[in-house]
């Protein structure tokens, strides 16, 4: 199913995961595993001294709260396109170009596993047309930063990086370590992952042919895309008419419940689609993030960034629909005659562009409180850093005492 091209190698991946709260970034398997300690998003993220270790300095008010720290953000696209891109390309391009330019020597990154499109394998790649290949979406847990060992021993000393933000976090931990000559970070907001083999089972909840699903995304239109390989136009799926409600409790794992950074505060430049209002949405957060941008030049087109919409009604109801589910009650359903005229109200009332983008990282922070109340009481208190607090403060969710650190 998938071809290895030439520039990129998967070298043999040893050990595993933690137990407990690990989403396999790949520390744990490197050397000793000792790293996990000093590396780990799950035992006691300091934030604000990591930003300013790699931005110069923390994140400050305005949107800085919600996004991390700022240089410029942009409503953007790669122009033309690239083939077989989840967005335009844009990611992938821009690493592909550190490769063309000779800015590093590789680029860790994830494709597909050749035996399954959905399952997440940790790439270096050397060509820069190899970056093609890891285009779109996987579902799944990717050990990327288990490759810094194998890189580094083959003397690549510049270094790009393509990973989301649990492994953004422990890469800047033990980046003073790797003696590398240079690092680039470009990095992809992520949420509510979960296994392949979970991944599976809510594609057969929403196809029949579920083998046949070539592409699948979250778009900013409150629709979910779905493309096929069999011949068949493009579905596009209601948020509001997913089977959320028939998915296992543990189908999303705690420590995606847990997450507290949405939008890979750590990474030179964030690319994602939240704020983007149907293009791509761009952080670039510091000198290195903006080189990384302007290489492309002329590729990347830009348009005015939107704000539309008000978010606190859909923040509050996701809050209650929270507090039932982290208090192990069932998920309230929409009455089924209801659902299409809410699903047709959402994209043309509800919250849009950076008003989107401020509604999900709320809405991950009270998530993240919730749950961990529920489940890990105990951990709130290192766990939780402060901008996540400050976020979810809007909506009554404070601190405990035992809660501070």
């Amino acid at each position: 199913m998938f071809d290895t091209p030439k520039g990129l190698t998967a070298p043999p991946l040893s050990g595993g995961p933690r137990a407990g709260l690990c989403t396999d970034c790949g520390v744990s398997r490197m050397g000793d595993g000792k790293a996990c300690g000093q590396a780990c998003q799950f035992i006691q993220p300091d934030y604000e001294k990591a930003e300013a270790r790699v931005h110069g300095r923390a994140a400050g008010g305005g949107d800085e709260a919600f996004f991390g720290v700022t240089q410029t953000m942009l409503r953007a696209r790669l122009d033309p396109p690239a083939p077989g891109a989840q967005w335009t390309g844009l990611t992938t391009a821009l690493a592909a170009e550190l490769l063309r330019r000779g800015a590093v020597d590789a680029v860790l990154a994830t494709a597909p596993d050749p035996e399954d499109r959905w399952a997440p394998r940790p790439v270096i790649v050397t060509d820069p047309e190899a970056m093609a290949a890891c285009r779109g979406m996987r579902m799944g847990f990717g050990p990327l930063l288990a490759l810094l060992e194998p890189a580094v021993a083959a003397g690549y000393t510049r270094l790009a990086v393509v990973g989301i933000p649990c492994q953004v976090f422990a890469l800047r931990a033990i980046e003073a370590q790797l003696g590398l000559e240079r690092l680039y970070v470009i990095g992809t907001p992520c949420s509510d992952n979960t296994t392949t083999a979970r991944f599976h089972e809510f594609l057969a909840l929403l196809d029949d042919r579920p083998e046949t699903v070539s592409y699948l995304e979250f778009r900013a239109d409150y629709r979910v895309e779905l493309r096929f390989d069999d011949g068949r136009k493009p579905r596009f799926v209601p948020f509001l008419k997913l089977p959320i409600s028939d998915l296992p409790a543990d189908f999303f794992p705690m420590t995606c419940k847990t997450c507290v950074d949405y939008t890979n505060r750590l990474a030179d430049v964030t690319v994602g689609y939240m704020g983007g209002d149907g293009d791509q949405w761009v952080i670039v957060r510091n000198a290195r993030g903006a080189e990384i941008v302007a290489a492309l030049g002329g590729r990347v087109a830009v348009r005015p960034l939107t704000d539309k919409g008000k978010r606190a009604a859909a923040v509050k109801g996701f809050l209650a629909n929270t507090e039932r589910a982290a208090g192990g009650l069932p998920l309230r359903r929409m009455p089924d005659w209801v659902r299409p005229i809410v699903a047709w109200l959402q994209p043309r009332t509800g919250p849009r562009g950076l008003e989107f983008a401020r509604a999900r990282v709320e809405m991950k922070a009270i998530e993240t409180i919730l749950h961990l109340r529920r489940a890990h009481p105990a951990r709130l208190k290192n766990m939780v850093p402060a901008h996540v607090w400050r976020v979810a403060e809007r909506y009554g969710l404070r601190p405990e005492p035992d809660e501070r650190r």
